[in-house]
């Protein structure tokens, strides 16, 4: 009977080590109620939504696209670079009281409120408070009362912060120019530092005319306007420069530009990209950047950054017109 007794306590005593091995192994040491940041790999992501309290700006899929506030489709490698954060990034270290109040509370941060959302369900949520002195990614908080911790990416040196802005600029594609030959009017390149070599193009039912700052021009081949025309087809630009202050990008579009392209489309709007010369300060010297230029497309209050490599076509002299 003691023996029975026995093997019965021993037998209840493994049962409840297994049960508390099996707990602890699946809690977190922070707390898995605080620290499940990321969204289960196997899930699929249909909605991204960021709110700051006083905007809101969402990523939905439709039809294996992603659109912008359901207007704009979306760039996919800002989607792609945004999923990949969702679905890996893990807790880098935790962080205390002083340092949360003296990094977030006192200087008056608002968290980036951020809802996943697939098959018409809440994924995950939770918040992002953007700091400047945080190296490996933004302090989050799964909600308001729940501990604040760094939360990064393995493996990625990137700042996965930058990723929740309710920017609509940062999720469109990266595009300069889209359009076809027909759907151009007319075009001008003003060459501001070679006034001679400016022109304009206009398209009249695919009948050109080429004009010089003195008048139309004759002479020139038809094949090689067709062609000028087709470079506007895709005409992709680096990134926006959202690092720039208003004061910086106040002084470079007070600065004379070094070239002005406008558009006119079919339908009667407007497109204009105004370059201007690209530079950098080192050592107390000013160098010049032969790799890209600052650009502002239409009325943008931000600039972008365009590489020569992809606006070279643009560029044309009106020479160029010329056959001979």
């Amino acid at each position: 009977m003691i023996k029975k007794k026995t093997a019965g306590l021993i037998a209840f005593a493994v049962a409840v080590t297994a049960i508390i091995i099996l707990l602890f192994r699946e809690r977190s040491p922070f707390g898995g109620d605080n620290t499940s940041f990321a969204t289960v790999s196997d899930k699929v992501i249909t909605g991204i939504e960021f709110n700051d309290g006083s905007s809101t700006l969402s990523l939905r899929s439709k039809d294996g696209n992603w659109f912008v506030n359901g207007k704009n489709e979306a760039r996919q490698g800002s989607i792609d670079f945004i999923l990949t954060i969702l679905k890996e990034m893990k807790i880098k270290s935790p962080v205390s009281p002083g340092l949360f109040k003296a990094e977030v509370t006192d200087k008056g941060i608002r968290p980036v409120k951020v809802k996943v959302t697939g098959s018409g369900r809440t994924l995950k949520s939770f918040l992002v408070y953007k700091t400047a002195s945080n190296a490996f990614g933004n302090i989050m908080k799964i909600s308001e009362k729940s501990k604040p911790f760094i939360v990064y990416v393995p493996g990625r040196e990137v700042e996965i912060g930058s990723a929740f802005t309710l920017n609509p600029l940062f999720w469109q594609p990266y595009t300069a120019f889209n359009l076809l030959p027909s759907e151009i009017s007319s075009v001008t390149l003003e060459n501001t530092a070679d006034p001679g070599s400016s022109f304009r193009i206009i398209n009249n039912d695919r009948k050109f005319s080429l004009f010089g700052n003195s008048g139309e021009l004759t002479g020139w081949d038809t094949s090689l306007v067709r062609r000028y025309l087709s470079y506007f087809t895709h005409v992709p630009f680096e990134s926006w420069a959202l690092d720039l202050d208003d004061e910086q990008v106040s002084n470079i579009v007070a600065s004379e530009p070094k070239y002005r392209i406008i558009v006119e489309r079919s339908d009667r709007g407007l497109s204009q990209l105004v370059l201007w010369e690209r530079t950098s300060g080192k050592n107390g010297t000013t160098e010049k950047d032969t790799d890209r230029l600052w650009a502002r497309l239409d009325d943008n209050t931000k600039l972008c950054i365009v590489r020569y490599v992809d606006i070279d076509p643009l560029l044309k002299k009106r020479s160029y017109f010329f056959s001979n």
